[in-house]
């Protein structure tokens, strides 16, 4: 099996494809000898891989306990025909500092990660070194890179407490450095094809938008709540070539083969002007 990510390797996205590979191969041996996890540059890309086949799967941030949902992954979820996300994992962020051994936190003056980091870690940085300019990476990984290219010691990067393999002088820091200790980041398993979703699972997730009038979000939970369904997280977009209009991202604890859960999909699109399933999935470790 083949699972892409948001590289280089190192990254966060790296750590959780990693974790989901493991489960895969557990589950089905393909006895191939090229199981791997593979980098690209940007989300798009990642997505583009899955849909063309160059791999089986990616590992995809869909939402973060500090910034909520990863807005590009939602839309490109949206967007993308016959993906479906299988699996759930929590990762915990643990943010450090890796900077030039020596070098204080005053002399400092710019701090390369993504942005999500960045913000995640904005109380530090505004207190140990308010004059530096943050800069926007695609990955941390690839922060880590950039600081690791100058070697006046004038750079730094935000990346998680498990990067490895630092150039000769560099180090990470022994502490976390983000704002909030409790940080986790919720990462979906994508593949191609409706029958890669599992018959029974214990979260669905789906998008449906409201016709444009008084109360028809009301109404369309009031249909949740009537089939008993326990909503876990509820977001909303703009539809794109609508302006106005939103389409809100729904997960909710319940079992896809389940009875109860076809009967609320069926009264959810009949009062909906759109809805897709975007996936159905179990927690793993």
């Amino acid at each position: 099996m083949k699972i892409a990510f948001l590289g280089p390797e190192g990254s966060y996205s790296h750590l959780a494809a990693r974790s989901f590979l493991k489960v895969e191969e557990s589950a089905e041996t393909t006895g191939q000898g090229w199981d791997e996890c593979i980098p690209f540059r940007n989300f798009p890309e990642v997505f583009q891989a899955v849909k063309s086949g160059r791999v089986d799967a990616a590992a995809v941030p869909i939402e973060n306990s500090l910034q909520g949902g990863v807005l590009q992954n939602l839309d490109l979820l949206q967007s993308s025909e016959d993906l479906y996300a299988v699996k759930e994992l929590v990762v915990r962020v643990d943010h450090r500092l890796v900077y030039k051994e020596g070098v204080k936190f005053s002399e400092i003056g710019r701090v390369y990660s993504h942005r999500q980091a960045l913000d995640q870690c904005a109380g530090f940085l505004s207190r140990e070194m308010p004059f530096a300019s943050l800069r926007e990476t695609e990955s941390t990984a690839f922060g880590v890179a950039r600081a690791m290219e100058d070697e006046t010691g004038k750079s730094a990067a935000i990346a998680g407490a498990h990067t490895e393999n630092l150039r000769s002088g560099f180090v990470l820091g022994e502490t976390s450095i983000s704002d909030e200790p409790n940080n986790f980041t919720h990462f979906l398993l994508i593949k191609k094809g409706k029958e890669k979703l599992p018959a029974h699972g214990n979260r669905v997730f789906f998008s449906a938008v409201c016709p444009h009038r008084p109360g028809s979000l009301l109404e369309l939970l009031q249909i949740i709540a009537k089939y008993g369904i326990n909503m876990t997280k509820i977001e909303s977009r703009p539809v794109k070539n609508k302006v106005g209009d939103y389409r809100f991202f729904i997960e909710a604890d319940c079992d896809l083969g389940s009875e109860q859960v076809q009967e609320t999909f069926a009264a959810i699109q009949k009062d909906t002007l759109e809805w897709k399933l975007l996936g159905a999935y179990t927690h793993i470790q």
